[in-house]
Protein backbone atom coordinates (compact mmCIF):
# COMPACT_ATOMS: atom_id res chain seq x y z
CA UNK A 1 0.00 0.00 0.00
CA UNK A 2 1.58 3.45 -0.96
CA UNK A 3 1.75 6.13 1.29
CA UNK A 4 -0.19 9.56 0.68
CA UNK A 5 2.40 12.02 2.16
CA UNK A 6 0.82 15.34 3.82
CA UNK A 7 1.57 18.93 2.14
CA UNK A 8 3.58 19.49 5.29
CA UNK A 9 5.05 16.94 7.48
CA UNK A 10 5.81 17.38 11.34
CA UNK A 11 7.81 14.77 13.37
CA UNK A 12 4.70 13.97 14.92
CA UNK A 13 2.96 12.84 11.89
CA UNK A 14 6.06 10.97 11.05
CA UNK A 15 5.74 9.54 14.71
CA UNK A 16 2.58 7.87 14.09
CA UNK A 17 3.05 6.79 10.34
CA UNK A 18 6.12 4.29 11.62
CA UNK A 19 3.52 3.48 14.79
CA UNK A 20 1.61 2.00 12.14
CA UNK A 21 3.56 0.19 9.61
CA UNK A 22 3.52 -3.49 10.24
CA UNK A 23 6.81 -3.90 8.80
CA UNK A 24 9.72 -2.13 10.93
CA UNK A 25 11.57 -2.48 7.61
CA UNK A 26 8.95 -0.39 5.83
CA UNK A 27 8.53 2.01 8.89
CA UNK A 28 12.46 2.43 8.61
CA UNK A 29 11.89 3.27 4.30
CA UNK A 30 9.66 5.62 5.51
CA UNK A 31 11.61 7.36 8.45
CA UNK A 32 15.10 7.45 5.23
CA UNK A 33 12.63 8.88 2.77
CA UNK A 34 11.27 11.55 4.76
CA UNK A 35 14.30 14.14 4.70
CA UNK A 36 14.08 13.76 1.18
CA UNK A 37 10.76 14.26 0.16
CA UNK A 38 11.01 17.36 2.66
CA UNK A 39 13.83 19.57 2.50
CA UNK A 40 13.09 21.43 5.03
CA UNK A 41 12.00 18.17 7.84
CA UNK A 42 14.15 17.15 10.48
CA UNK A 43 14.50 14.52 12.44
CA UNK A 44 13.70 14.84 16.59
CA UNK A 45 14.32 12.85 19.74
CA UNK A 46 11.07 11.56 19.68
CA UNK A 47 10.49 10.19 16.28
CA UNK A 48 14.26 9.06 17.00
CA UNK A 49 13.27 7.46 19.81
CA UNK A 50 9.98 5.69 18.23
CA UNK A 51 11.72 4.48 14.86
CA UNK A 52 14.69 2.83 18.10
CA UNK A 53 11.74 1.01 19.61
CA UNK A 54 9.98 -0.60 16.90
CA UNK A 55 13.30 -2.18 15.39
CA UNK A 56 14.27 -2.72 18.85
CA UNK A 57 11.43 -4.33 19.86
CA UNK A 58 11.23 -6.24 16.49
CA UNK A 59 14.97 -7.46 16.89
CA UNK A 60 16.45 -5.58 14.22
CA UNK A 61 19.69 -4.87 15.99
CA UNK A 62 21.33 -4.07 12.76
CA UNK A 63 19.28 -1.69 11.53
CA UNK A 64 18.62 0.11 15.36
CA UNK A 65 22.64 0.73 15.20
CA UNK A 66 22.14 2.34 12.21
CA UNK A 67 19.44 4.48 13.43
CA UNK A 68 21.15 5.29 16.40
CA UNK A 69 24.68 6.17 14.41
CA UNK A 70 22.58 8.69 12.33
CA UNK A 71 20.88 10.26 15.38
CA UNK A 72 24.41 10.52 16.96
CA UNK A 73 25.36 12.42 14.17
CA UNK A 74 22.38 14.67 13.71
CA UNK A 75 23.27 15.73 17.54
CA UNK A 76 19.01 15.89 18.19
CA UNK A 77 18.42 15.93 22.30
CA UNK A 78 16.98 12.31 23.38
CA UNK A 79 15.87 11.33 26.30
CA UNK A 80 17.49 9.30 28.67
CA UNK A 81 14.64 6.34 28.33
CA UNK A 82 15.44 5.67 25.28
CA UNK A 83 18.86 4.36 25.94
CA UNK A 84 17.71 2.46 28.27
CA UNK A 85 15.62 0.47 25.70
CA UNK A 86 18.38 0.08 23.90
CA UNK A 87 20.19 -1.00 26.54
CA UNK A 88 17.02 -3.71 27.16
CA UNK A 89 17.26 -5.04 23.76
CA UNK A 90 20.96 -6.20 23.65
CA UNK A 91 20.54 -7.67 26.90
CA UNK A 92 17.75 -9.29 25.21
CA UNK A 93 19.79 -10.57 22.61
CA UNK A 94 22.68 -11.42 24.28
CA UNK A 95 24.96 -8.43 23.64
CA UNK A 96 26.10 -7.46 26.80
CA UNK A 97 28.96 -5.77 25.29
CA UNK A 98 27.41 -3.65 22.88
CA UNK A 99 25.29 -2.14 25.57
CA UNK A 100 28.22 -1.28 27.60
CA UNK A 101 30.11 0.06 24.44
CA UNK A 102 26.85 2.41 23.73
CA UNK A 103 27.08 3.40 27.66
CA UNK A 104 30.54 4.88 27.45
CA UNK A 105 29.28 6.66 24.11
CA UNK A 106 26.66 8.51 25.60
CA UNK A 107 29.17 11.53 26.09
CA UNK A 108 29.09 11.80 22.28
CA UNK A 109 24.92 12.50 22.14
CA UNK A 110 22.86 14.98 23.03
CA UNK A 111 21.84 13.70 26.35
CA UNK A 112 22.13 15.16 29.54
CA UNK A 113 20.89 12.99 32.14
CA UNK A 114 22.23 9.20 31.92
CA UNK A 115 20.30 8.29 35.28
CA UNK A 116 18.05 5.18 33.95
CA UNK A 117 20.58 4.10 31.32
CA UNK A 118 23.03 3.82 33.95
CA UNK A 119 20.73 1.94 36.49
CA UNK A 120 19.41 -0.17 33.40
CA UNK A 121 23.22 -1.27 32.54
CA UNK A 122 23.94 -1.85 36.84
CA UNK A 123 20.72 -4.06 37.00
CA UNK A 124 21.54 -6.13 34.36
CA UNK A 125 25.13 -6.87 35.83
CA UNK A 126 23.91 -7.69 38.83
CA UNK A 127 20.78 -10.22 37.68
CA UNK A 128 24.13 -11.44 36.02
CA UNK A 129 25.77 -11.78 39.12
CA UNK A 130 28.78 -9.89 37.85
CA UNK A 131 29.08 -8.19 41.28
CA UNK A 132 32.39 -7.01 40.26
CA UNK A 133 31.84 -5.13 36.94
CA UNK A 134 28.59 -3.79 38.47
CA UNK A 135 30.55 -2.21 41.27
CA UNK A 136 33.13 -0.53 38.69
CA UNK A 137 30.58 0.77 37.13
CA UNK A 138 29.08 2.32 39.76
CA UNK A 139 32.99 4.03 40.38
CA UNK A 140 33.56 5.15 37.33
CA UNK A 141 30.19 6.66 36.46
CA UNK A 142 27.93 7.56 39.80
CA UNK A 143 29.68 10.94 41.06
CA UNK A 144 29.33 12.92 37.67
CA UNK A 145 26.66 15.01 36.82
CA UNK A 146 24.68 12.61 34.21
CA UNK A 147 23.68 10.62 37.05
CA UNK A 148 21.53 12.87 38.92
CA UNK A 149 19.96 10.10 41.36
CA UNK A 150 22.15 7.50 43.55
CA UNK A 151 19.73 6.25 45.71
CA UNK A 152 18.04 3.48 43.28
CA UNK A 153 21.40 2.22 42.07
CA UNK A 154 22.69 2.03 45.72
CA UNK A 155 19.33 -0.41 46.32
CA UNK A 156 20.29 -2.23 42.93
CA UNK A 157 23.97 -2.86 45.25
CA UNK A 158 21.98 -3.87 48.86
CA UNK A 159 19.71 -6.31 47.14
CA UNK A 160 22.08 -7.71 44.84
CA UNK A 161 24.36 -8.22 48.07
CA UNK A 162 21.44 -9.55 49.94
CA UNK A 163 20.58 -12.00 47.72
CA UNK A 164 24.29 -13.23 47.70
CA UNK A 165 23.89 -13.25 51.36
CA UNK A 166 26.47 -10.58 51.99
CA UNK A 167 24.04 -8.30 54.12
CA UNK A 168 27.48 -7.30 55.95
CA UNK A 169 28.33 -5.62 52.76
CA UNK A 170 24.70 -4.06 52.10
CA UNK A 171 25.13 -2.58 55.40
CA UNK A 172 27.49 -0.91 55.29
CA UNK A 173 26.66 0.45 52.10
CA UNK A 174 23.46 1.85 53.97
CA UNK A 175 26.05 3.32 56.61
CA UNK A 176 27.74 5.01 53.70
CA UNK A 177 24.97 6.56 52.36
CA UNK A 178 25.05 9.63 53.74
CA UNK A 179 28.44 10.31 52.83
CA UNK A 180 27.07 9.60 49.05
CA UNK A 181 24.62 12.65 49.86
CA UNK A 182 21.82 10.38 49.78
CA UNK A 183 18.99 9.81 52.31
CA UNK A 184 17.22 6.08 53.37
CA UNK A 185 14.30 5.73 51.89
CA UNK A 186 11.61 2.98 53.02
CA UNK A 187 13.02 0.60 50.28
CA UNK A 188 16.43 0.73 51.48
CA UNK A 189 15.20 -0.20 54.92
CA UNK A 190 13.07 -3.20 53.54
CA UNK A 191 15.87 -4.41 51.50
CA UNK A 192 18.40 -4.43 53.81
CA UNK A 193 16.12 -5.69 56.56
CA UNK A 194 14.92 -8.27 54.64
CA UNK A 195 18.78 -9.66 53.99
CA UNK A 196 19.81 -9.48 57.56
CA UNK A 197 17.28 -11.70 58.84
CA UNK A 198 17.96 -13.75 56.05
CA UNK A 199 21.64 -14.00 57.35
CA UNK A 200 20.46 -14.10 61.15
CA UNK A 201 22.10 -11.06 61.80
CA UNK A 202 19.29 -10.13 64.28
CA UNK A 203 21.21 -7.67 66.59
CA UNK A 204 22.19 -5.75 63.69
CA UNK A 205 18.44 -5.85 62.11
CA UNK A 206 16.99 -4.68 65.22
CA UNK A 207 19.54 -1.47 66.01
CA UNK A 208 18.29 -0.98 61.75
CA UNK A 209 14.33 -0.94 63.04
CA UNK A 210 15.56 1.52 65.64
CA UNK A 211 17.15 3.96 63.61
CA UNK A 212 13.58 4.08 61.27
CA UNK A 213 11.72 5.44 64.42
CA UNK A 214 13.21 9.28 63.82
CA UNK A 215 14.20 8.83 60.19
CA UNK A 216 11.09 7.57 58.63
CA UNK A 217 9.06 6.86 61.46
CA UNK A 218 8.40 10.34 62.78
CA UNK A 219 4.65 10.62 61.45
CA UNK A 220 4.02 7.30 61.94
CA UNK A 221 3.51 6.00 58.79
CA UNK A 222 1.45 2.98 58.58
CA UNK A 223 3.68 1.47 55.65
CA UNK A 224 6.41 0.93 58.06
CA UNK A 225 4.66 -1.81 59.52
CA UNK A 226 6.10 -4.28 56.02
CA UNK A 227 9.53 -3.18 57.76
CA UNK A 228 8.96 -4.22 61.29
CA UNK A 229 7.04 -7.15 60.40
CA UNK A 230 9.94 -8.52 58.58
CA UNK A 231 11.77 -8.81 61.95
CA UNK A 232 9.17 -9.37 64.24
CA UNK A 233 8.52 -12.83 62.31
CA UNK A 234 12.51 -13.49 61.96
CA UNK A 235 12.70 -13.38 65.39
CA UNK A 236 10.04 -15.98 66.20
CA UNK A 237 11.16 -18.27 63.39
CA UNK A 238 14.69 -17.69 65.49
CA UNK A 239 12.52 -18.87 69.05
CA UNK A 240 12.64 -15.57 70.07
CA UNK A 241 9.09 -14.65 71.10
CA UNK A 242 9.40 -13.31 73.75
CA UNK A 243 12.02 -10.64 72.47
CA UNK A 244 10.00 -10.06 69.42
CA UNK A 245 7.12 -8.97 72.08
CA UNK A 246 9.38 -6.31 73.80
CA UNK A 247 10.25 -5.08 70.50
CA UNK A 248 6.25 -5.01 69.04
CA UNK A 249 6.54 -2.45 72.55
CA UNK A 250 8.26 -0.30 71.62
CA UNK A 251 7.37 -0.17 67.76
CA UNK A 252 3.97 0.83 69.18
CA UNK A 253 5.24 3.93 71.58
CA UNK A 254 7.87 5.06 69.19
CA UNK A 255 7.50 3.95 65.62
CA UNK A 256 3.77 3.82 65.08
CA UNK A 257 2.97 6.57 67.77
CA UNK A 258 -0.18 4.68 68.68
CA UNK A 259 -2.54 6.12 71.44
CA UNK A 260 -2.15 4.39 75.44
CA UNK A 261 -5.14 2.47 74.73
CA UNK A 262 -3.54 0.15 72.06
CA UNK A 263 -0.53 -0.56 74.79
CA UNK A 264 -3.05 -2.53 76.09
CA UNK A 265 -2.70 -4.48 73.49
CA UNK A 266 0.52 -6.22 74.61
CA UNK A 267 -1.27 -7.86 77.26
CA UNK A 268 -2.78 -10.10 74.71
CA UNK A 269 0.89 -11.76 74.88
CA UNK A 270 1.87 -12.24 78.52
CA UNK A 271 0.47 -15.40 78.35
CA UNK A 272 2.67 -16.56 75.17
CA UNK A 273 4.96 -19.09 76.06
CA UNK A 274 8.14 -20.03 74.23
CA UNK A 275 6.50 -23.51 73.29
CA UNK A 276 3.16 -21.46 71.57
CA UNK A 277 2.37 -22.07 68.11
CA UNK A 278 4.46 -19.51 66.37
CA UNK A 279 2.31 -18.93 63.60
CA UNK A 280 -0.33 -18.23 66.81
CA UNK A 281 1.83 -15.75 67.62
CA UNK A 282 2.50 -13.82 64.02
CA UNK A 283 -1.37 -13.61 63.79
CA UNK A 284 -1.27 -11.64 67.19
CA UNK A 285 1.71 -9.75 65.88
CA UNK A 286 -0.11 -8.62 63.16
CA UNK A 287 -3.26 -7.36 64.88
CA UNK A 288 -1.00 -5.75 67.43
CA UNK A 289 0.26 -3.67 64.03
CA UNK A 290 -3.13 -2.50 62.58
CA UNK A 291 -4.67 -1.86 65.41
CA UNK A 292 -1.62 0.37 66.74
CA UNK A 293 -0.72 1.77 63.86
CA UNK A 294 -3.07 5.28 62.32
CA UNK A 295 -6.57 3.33 60.61
CA UNK A 296 -5.96 3.95 56.93
CA UNK A 297 -5.74 2.21 53.54
CA UNK A 298 -2.04 2.47 53.53
CA UNK A 299 -1.58 -0.30 56.79
CA UNK A 300 -3.65 -2.44 55.80
CA UNK A 301 -3.07 -2.30 52.29
CA UNK A 302 0.71 -3.42 52.76
CA UNK A 303 -0.01 -6.11 55.56
CA UNK A 304 -2.06 -7.58 53.30
CA UNK A 305 -0.05 -7.25 50.32
CA UNK A 306 2.85 -8.99 52.04
CA UNK A 307 0.51 -11.75 53.47
CA UNK A 308 -0.79 -12.40 50.02
CA UNK A 309 2.73 -12.37 48.70
CA UNK A 310 4.10 -14.80 51.24
CA UNK A 311 1.18 -17.53 50.73
CA UNK A 312 -0.57 -17.02 54.25
CA UNK A 313 -3.90 -16.25 52.18
CA UNK A 314 -6.53 -17.02 55.15
CA UNK A 315 -4.56 -14.41 57.56
CA UNK A 316 -4.35 -11.93 54.30
CA UNK A 317 -8.38 -12.58 53.93
CA UNK A 318 -8.96 -11.46 57.66
CA UNK A 319 -7.41 -8.24 57.21
CA UNK A 320 -8.95 -7.75 53.85
CA UNK A 321 -12.57 -8.38 55.92
CA UNK A 322 -11.47 -6.33 58.82
CA UNK A 323 -10.75 -3.00 56.66
CA UNK A 324 -14.19 -3.22 54.81
CA UNK A 325 -15.65 -3.16 58.29
CA UNK A 326 -13.96 -0.35 59.16
CA UNK A 327 -14.50 1.37 56.16
CA UNK A 328 -11.80 1.19 53.99
CA UNK A 329 -12.24 0.05 50.03
CA UNK A 330 -9.41 -2.47 49.09
CA UNK A 331 -7.22 -0.87 46.18
CA UNK A 332 -6.95 -2.78 43.09
CA UNK A 333 -2.81 -3.42 44.19
CA UNK A 334 -4.54 -5.82 47.08
CA UNK A 335 -7.00 -7.51 44.61
CA UNK A 336 -4.22 -8.01 42.18
CA UNK A 337 -1.70 -9.18 45.11
CA UNK A 338 -5.11 -11.62 46.36
CA UNK A 339 -5.51 -13.19 43.05
CA UNK A 340 -1.99 -14.07 42.19
CA UNK A 341 -1.73 -15.72 45.50
CA UNK A 342 -4.72 -17.83 44.98
CA UNK A 343 -3.52 -18.38 41.57
CA UNK A 344 0.11 -19.12 43.14
CA UNK A 345 -1.68 -21.83 45.56
CA UNK A 346 -3.77 -23.47 42.47
CA UNK A 347 -7.02 -21.87 43.68
CA UNK A 348 -7.84 -20.38 40.16
CA UNK A 349 -11.76 -20.91 40.75
CA UNK A 350 -11.61 -18.97 43.63
CA UNK A 351 -9.28 -16.34 41.76
CA UNK A 352 -12.23 -15.88 39.00
CA UNK A 353 -14.72 -15.33 42.46
CA UNK A 354 -12.14 -12.49 42.93
CA UNK A 355 -13.59 -10.60 39.87
CA UNK A 356 -17.11 -11.58 39.78
CA UNK A 357 -17.03 -10.24 43.83
CA UNK A 358 -15.12 -6.98 42.32
CA UNK A 359 -17.98 -6.48 39.42
CA UNK A 360 -20.95 -7.33 42.07
CA UNK A 361 -19.47 -4.06 44.03
CA UNK A 362 -19.33 -2.22 40.97
CA UNK A 363 -15.53 -2.24 41.04
CA UNK A 364 -13.60 -2.00 37.89
CA UNK A 365 -11.03 -4.41 37.19
CA UNK A 366 -7.22 -3.23 36.09
CA UNK A 367 -5.82 -5.46 32.88
CA UNK A 368 -3.06 -6.23 35.40
CA UNK A 369 -5.75 -8.15 37.48
CA UNK A 370 -7.35 -9.66 34.52
CA UNK A 371 -3.90 -10.40 32.78
CA UNK A 372 -2.95 -12.55 36.89
CA UNK A 373 -6.46 -14.15 36.60
CA UNK A 374 -5.51 -15.20 33.17
CA UNK A 375 -1.78 -16.07 33.69
CA UNK A 376 -3.00 -18.13 36.27
CA UNK A 377 -5.55 -20.45 34.43
CA UNK A 378 -3.18 -20.49 31.59
CA UNK A 379 -0.24 -22.02 34.18
CA UNK A 380 -3.07 -24.62 35.25
CA UNK A 381 -3.98 -26.03 31.79
CA UNK A 382 -7.48 -23.54 31.86
CA UNK A 383 -6.65 -21.84 28.47
CA UNK A 384 -10.16 -22.12 27.45
CA UNK A 385 -11.41 -20.53 30.35
CA UNK A 386 -8.52 -17.73 30.44
CA UNK A 387 -10.19 -16.79 26.48
CA UNK A 388 -13.10 -15.98 28.12
CA UNK A 389 -12.23 -13.33 29.63
CA UNK A 390 -11.33 -11.21 26.38
CA UNK A 391 -14.99 -10.79 25.69
CA UNK A 392 -15.20 -9.46 29.66
CA UNK A 393 -12.60 -7.01 29.07
CA UNK A 394 -13.90 -6.01 25.60
CA UNK A 395 -17.58 -5.18 27.31
CA UNK A 396 -15.61 -3.14 29.95
CA UNK A 397 -15.22 0.68 29.66
CA UNK A 398 -11.90 1.61 30.20
CA UNK A 399 -10.35 -1.93 29.63
CA UNK A 400 -8.64 -2.87 27.21
CA UNK A 401 -6.40 -6.01 26.63
CA UNK A 402 -2.77 -5.62 26.69
CA UNK A 403 0.14 -7.30 24.42
CA UNK A 404 0.77 -9.31 27.33
CA UNK A 405 -2.66 -10.86 27.75
CA UNK A 406 -2.90 -12.25 24.02
CA UNK A 407 0.94 -13.15 24.40
CA UNK A 408 -0.03 -15.21 27.39
CA UNK A 409 -3.54 -16.63 25.63
CA UNK A 410 -1.81 -17.71 22.70
CA UNK A 411 1.06 -19.03 24.70
CA UNK A 412 -1.14 -21.53 27.01
CA UNK A 413 -3.76 -22.11 24.38
CA UNK A 414 -0.45 -23.48 21.75
CA UNK A 415 0.56 -25.39 25.60
CA UNK A 416 -2.54 -27.37 25.32
CA UNK A 417 -2.70 -27.68 21.68
CA UNK A 418 -5.89 -25.48 21.24
CA UNK A 419 -4.53 -24.29 18.10
CA UNK A 420 -7.75 -23.31 16.63
CA UNK A 421 -8.63 -20.99 19.46
CA UNK A 422 -5.11 -19.78 19.45
CA UNK A 423 -5.26 -18.91 15.96
CA UNK A 424 -8.61 -16.65 17.03
CA UNK A 425 -7.03 -14.92 20.04
CA UNK A 426 -3.73 -14.15 17.20
CA UNK A 427 -6.18 -12.57 15.02
CA UNK A 428 -7.85 -10.18 17.72
CA UNK A 429 -4.10 -9.49 18.89
CA UNK A 430 -3.30 -8.52 15.15
CA UNK A 431 -6.07 -6.99 14.66
CA UNK A 432 -5.77 -4.56 18.05
CA UNK A 433 -2.07 -3.10 15.96
CA UNK A 434 -0.02 -5.79 18.34
CA UNK A 435 2.87 -7.45 17.47
CA UNK A 436 2.75 -11.01 18.13
CA UNK A 437 6.59 -12.19 18.71
CA UNK A 438 8.24 -14.70 16.37
CA UNK A 439 8.07 -17.21 18.85
CA UNK A 440 4.31 -17.21 18.91
CA UNK A 441 4.12 -17.03 15.22
CA UNK A 442 6.21 -20.22 15.08
CA UNK A 443 4.45 -22.29 17.71
CA UNK A 444 0.73 -21.48 15.61
CA UNK A 445 1.70 -22.28 12.19
CA UNK A 446 3.43 -25.43 13.55
CA UNK A 447 0.57 -26.77 15.53
CA UNK A 448 -2.00 -25.34 12.51
CA UNK A 449 0.20 -27.56 10.31
CA UNK A 450 -0.06 -30.67 12.37
CA UNK A 451 -3.35 -30.71 13.32
CA UNK A 452 -4.25 -30.69 9.33
CA UNK A 453 -5.06 -27.16 8.65
CA UNK A 454 -2.04 -26.33 6.35
CA UNK A 455 -4.07 -23.50 4.69
CA UNK A 456 -4.42 -21.23 7.78
CA UNK A 457 -0.62 -21.91 8.55
CA UNK A 458 0.48 -20.60 5.27
CA UNK A 459 -1.51 -17.72 6.11
CA UNK A 460 -0.62 -16.72 9.15
CA UNK A 461 3.52 -17.70 7.36
CA UNK A 462 2.46 -14.97 5.19
CA UNK A 463 1.28 -12.10 8.34
CA UNK A 464 4.53 -13.62 9.93
CA UNK A 465 7.01 -12.67 7.01
CA UNK A 466 4.89 -9.33 6.13
CA UNK A 467 5.93 -8.12 9.47
CA UNK A 468 9.56 -8.48 8.89
CA UNK A 469 9.48 -11.42 11.10
CA UNK A 470 12.28 -13.81 9.91
CA UNK A 471 10.47 -17.71 10.34
CA UNK A 472 12.66 -20.48 12.56
CA UNK A 473 13.98 -23.28 10.67
CA UNK A 474 12.20 -26.16 12.50
CA UNK A 475 9.06 -23.90 11.02
CA UNK A 476 10.02 -24.85 7.25
CA UNK A 477 10.40 -28.87 8.21
CA UNK A 478 6.82 -28.59 9.92
CA UNK A 479 5.60 -27.21 6.45
CA UNK A 480 7.22 -29.26 4.20
CA UNK A 481 6.52 -32.35 6.33
CA UNK A 482 2.68 -31.73 6.52
CA UNK A 483 2.71 -31.35 2.18
CA UNK A 484 2.19 -28.25 1.32
CA UNK A 485 2.00 -27.24 -1.93
CA UNK A 486 5.23 -26.20 -3.52
CA UNK A 487 4.37 -22.68 -5.02
CA UNK A 488 2.42 -22.00 -1.40
CA UNK A 489 5.92 -22.45 0.07
CA UNK A 490 7.48 -20.73 -2.86
CA UNK A 491 5.05 -17.49 -2.52
CA UNK A 492 6.04 -17.05 1.26
CA UNK A 493 9.67 -17.54 0.45
CA UNK A 494 9.30 -14.65 -2.52
CA UNK A 495 7.79 -12.75 0.28
CA UNK A 496 10.18 -12.61 2.95
CA UNK A 497 13.06 -11.95 0.43
CA UNK A 498 11.12 -8.84 -0.61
Amino acid sequence: MTLRWPRLLTPKHLSEIIREQKNPLQALRLFKEAENKYPNYRHNGPVYGTMINLLGSCGRITEMKEVIAKMKLDSCEVKDEVFAGVIRTYARAGLLEEAVALFKNLPHFNCVNWTESFNTLLELFLKESKLDVAHRLFLENSHGWEVKHRLGSLNLLMDALCRHNRSDLALHIFQEMNSQCCSPNRESYKILMKGLCQNRMLNEATHLLYSTFWKISQKGSGEDVTIYRILLNALCDNGQAKEAIEILGKILRKGLKAPNRCHRLLDNYTGCSPSEDIERVKGLINEALIKGSIPGLACYSAIAIDLYAEGQILEANQVFIEMQLKGFKPSHKMYQAKVAALCEAGRTEEAEDVIDQMLAMNIVPTVKIYNAVIRGLCDHGKSISAAKYLEKMAKQVGCVANEDTFDMLIQGLCREFKFIEASSVMEMMVAGSFRPSAERFDSLISGLCWTGRQYEGVMWLEEMVSRGEVPDVSLWHSLVSSNISIKCLDMSVRSLQF
